[in-house]
């Protein structure tokens, strides 16, 4: 039986989401940008998609623009953002925790001649509004930080920032990256003053290959795409209707109040089996997202426990699944020992999973930690 707990890189299409795609490639198959009736009907669902997610985002539908991802949709927003506002400053605040789609795009940036600041976390892997009152200033043009970490479920405190930016007469743009709380989270992006926010659909039971960015209104980033009048010239090319379709459909069955409930049932029962395994250490912050867990199984390399684990059809990661096994920057930033770091392991939950999935997985790394040890 298969124990799939790796909810963070990817999770399992839902059945109204992968039936809607089917219908879009089989039946409304036509291009949005045609003016025969073919076009106008697939325009319609890409109206409705475009108003349901800019409902779950907490934006206007006007403020929402699709792209093939979290990945594109942060990109986006960073040399966007940089593009336009160039001219007014030279400085970038991120956290030094940030997912690779952010943390490298700034890095590039940065080697060619940005002024970039990492905040890392506390001791105790929390951040603070100090942190950021030290460092943004008027040369500031953008803030960008997530809103959950994709390895150990942080949350940070997005919605104490823009006051914090206003307070330095900073000309910066507020971008989250809100991946990992879309759909976990109620998302009140303009209340809180994000200018910014990235999502993406294959975290949400839609299929991969699709994603939005919201833009606040009136805000003139530059496109990093050339050629089409798609989505206002910002993220110009043939919309993906079908995956759209689906990431619309699958948006509808957020029950999100409900869904948190019951997930943080299973992270208080995953921690208290995870507490009775000699040798299992938890590195998530005691408030982070109940839907993420890290913790490390010592002395077992993390890909060795994986795969030990995969073997008996649990699934897990060893971090970010972008990351393909590399270091973590994320782990280095938080200051775990080597040690540590090198037996981690993530497991994240959805609302599909069950209490079953994680006695399989405690039995099994109580087995791993015994057997591979003596190895």
């Amino acid at each position: 039986m298969e124990h799939y707990l790796d909810n963070s890189a990817t999770t399992k299409v839902s059945e109204l989401s992968a039936k809607k795609v089917y219908e879009m490639m089989t039946d409304n198959y036509g291009n949005p940008s045609s003016l025969h009736n073919k076009g106008m009907r697939a325009e319609d669902e890409l109206i409705s998609a475009r108003k349901t997610v800019a409902k779950a985002m907490g934006v206007t539908e006007n403020e929402v623009y699709f792209t093939s991802g979290g990945t594109e949709a942060n990109n986006l927003a960073v040399f966007g953002t940089v593009n336009w506002l160039k001219k007014r400053g030279n400085k970038i605040v991120t956290t030094a925790i940030e997912h690779s789609s952010v943390y490298e795009a700034v890095k590039h940036l940065e080697e060619n001649g940005f002024e970039v600041v990492y905040i890392k976390p506390g001791k105790d892997g929390e951040f603070t509004e100090e942190s950021f009152e030290q460092v943004i200033d008027k040369n500031t043009i953008l803030v960008s930080v997530m809103a959950v970490n994709n390895e150990l479920g942080t949350i940070l405190p997005i919605e104490k920032l823009k006051k914090i930016i206003e307070s330095k007469n900073s000309p910066a743009l507020l971008h989250c990256d809100c991946v990992q709380a879309f759909g976990k989270i109620p998302l009140k992006l303009a209340k809180a003053g994000v200018d910014l926010a990235s999502v993406s659909g294959h975290k949400v039971h839609a299929p991969k290959g699709v994603g939005a960015l919201y833009v606040k209104k009136n805000l003139h980033i530059k496109p990093i795409i050339f050629g089409g009048e798609q989505e206002k010239k910002l993220r110009p090319g043939t919309e993906a209707i079908p995956l759209i379709a689906g990431f619309s459909a699958a948006v509808k069955e957020f029950d999100i109040c409900r869904n948190y409930k019951y997930v943080s049932e299973l992270h208080s029962y995953a921690l208290e089996k995870l507490g009775e395994i000699d040798g299992v250490v938890i590195n998530s912050p005691e408030d982070a997202l109940p839907y993420i867990i890290n913790f490390s199984a010592l002395g077992i390399r993390s890909e060795i426990m994986l795969h030990f684990l995969a073997q008996r059809e649990i699934y897990v990661s060893s971090g970010s699944a972008c990351a393909k096994g590399k270091p973590s920057h994320v782990l280095n930033a938080v200051g775990l020992d080597k040690n540590t770091a090198d037996s981690v392991i993530r497991i994240s939950f959805s609302k599909l999973n069950t209490k079953d999935d994680i006695d399989a997985l405690t039995d099994a790394l109580k087995e791993g930690l015994n057997t591979l040890a003596k190895r």
